[in-house]
């Protein structure tokens, strides 16, 4: 009798862990299907009669960090891919004393509007062993891509802080990885465990008002609706930089951010 009931403790507990752990289980993975947050489909447009606009520069004073060498020498199956040095991308200036990479964005409550959703995805391509580009931005709900065009295995390792993680294994020509993202984070890491120096930086924000600088270091953000805001530049090298900025109606306001070569975190 000892032993029957024994047996019968042991596997109503072994049925309660199992329910438990399958709960958790599906609530974790809740966050890979994504849905547009309620801004997105709540609130109303942005009224375009009164919109207004953000126009701007990203500079840069002091010495510039040295651009490094990628030593890929030890997986010779990505070196034999590039007939030149490949420089790594967490310092690249532009012209006339700007910086590149750096995703500008607003701050500030749009609670009361609605955005529609991207029609396409933010791409990333893995070709040549390297992400291109090293820096993308998108708003939470689009779609993140990421394809393989190399002849090479990569993986793909998500380090969020917000999100679910995911690690997910790409051959050649394999499908593209498709994310979605339901929170805003700035920045969401992502590596090649393969490969230590594949690595990019995805920014999800919850509005439409971001770029992400290029070679000349400019920004525009358009149809703002009126309202005081945080101008806010973030680089992986040198932090956050912030400014605040009211945007009047039908207003075409400028402004300039400078990272200095002591702005390391």
């Amino acid at each position: 009798m000892k032993y029957y009931l024994k047996t019968m403790f042991t596997a109503v507990l072994l049925f309660l862990l199992f329910t438990i752990t399958g709960c958790a289980k599906k609530e974790s993975t809740a966050d890979n299907v994504d849905s547009p947050p309620a801004n997105h489909i709540a609130g109303k447009p942005v009224d375009p009669s009164t919109a207004g606009s953000i126009t701007g520069t990203i500079h840069f004073e002091g010495v510039v960090p040295q651009m490094k060498t990628i030593n890929m020498i030890d997986v010779p199956n990505c070196a034999k891919l590039h007939a030149t040095p490949v420089m790594a991308e967490n310092v690249v200036p532009g012209d006339n004393s700007t910086l590149q990479n750096v995703v500008v964005y607003l701050q500030g409550d749009f609670s009361a509007y609605s955005f529609p959703q991207a029609t396409g995805s933010v791409k990333v391509d893995q070709e040549g062993c390297i992400y291109a580009p090293h820096i993308v931005a998108l708003m939470t709900g689009d779609a993140l891509e990421v394809t393989n065009k190399d002849g090479v295995t990569h993986n793909i390792n998500a380090m969020s802080q917000l999100h679910q993680g995911w690690n997910e294994t790409q051959v050649q020509g394999g499908q593209p990885i498709l994310r979605h993202f339901s929170k805003e984070e700035i920045p969401m890491t992502i590596k090649c465990n393969m490969h230590p120096w594949m690595r990019f930086y995805a920014a999800v924000i919850n509005h439409p008002y971001f770029q992400v600088t290029g070679k000349d270091g400019q920004f525009t953000l358009r149809n703002i609706p009126p309202g005081t805001y945080t101008l806010t530049a973030w680089h992986e090298t040198f932090g956050t930089k912030k400014q605040s900025i009211t945007v009047q109606p039908k207003q075409e306001r400028a402004a300039s951010i400078t990272f200095t070569d002591k702005d390391r975190p």
